[in-house]
């Protein structure tokens, strides 16, 4: 889920049976109209990569902290650190593509949001990155530009979500499952 909280502020949250509802608050990569974490989800849901920020996050990996748990005592924080490492540890030794992947991810969600950007007004400056597009197969690019069509019908909603609520997907599906 991708709640707005705040002006220039969105939360991740993710939530599964095993370890509940957990969230990056502030996310990073704010945007006005796209939240970066957004750009991630959808790449690794066309791409089918569970090596990547959700894939990792589904199998309780990831930067993602328990919600609430900003007052934590010290002593409980270095124990869950400790124990994030250890999960992180354990998920890269099951997933050896995982780091290809998670760059994978990294690159093409940003340059989706140049392409977005773009789509949006052609006359915009080209980062100078962005020449990395030219390393991309086919695959890629086709997932490129579906992940840019979805994000033509997403944003328009993200400028309507209120401070305090959120767009939610349901892992690995790309649709939105709120209003």
């Amino acid at each position: 889920m991708f709640k707005r909280t705040g002006q220039r502020r969105y939360a991740t949250v993710v939530t599964d049976a095993v370890h509940g509802a957990r969230e990056l608050d502030p996310a990073p990569g704010y945007h006005d109209d796209v939240p970066h974490d957004l750009a991630h989800y959808l790449v690794e849901c066309e791409l089918g990569l569970t090596g990547g920020v959700f894939g990792r996050a589904a199998r309780g990996g990831g930067s993602f902290r328990p919600v609430g748990a900003g007052a934590q005592d010290a002593r409980a924080a270095r124990r869950n650190s400790r124990k994030q490492r250890q999960r992180e540890d354990r998920l890269r030794g099951t997933d050896h593509d995982g780091d290809n992947e998670m760059n994978l991810s990294e690159r093409l969600a940003g340059l989706c949001l140049v392409y977005w950007a773009r789509r949006q007004d052609p006359s915009a400056r080209r980062p100078a990155w962005v020449a990395a597009e030219a390393e991309l197969d086919e695959r890629h690019r086709a997932a490129l530009e579906r992940v840019v069509d979805r994000l033509e019908v997403l944003v328009p909603r993200w400028r309507a979500v209120p401070f305090g609520d959120a767009i939610g997907f349901t892992w690995p599906h790309p649709e939105p499952t709120t209003p």
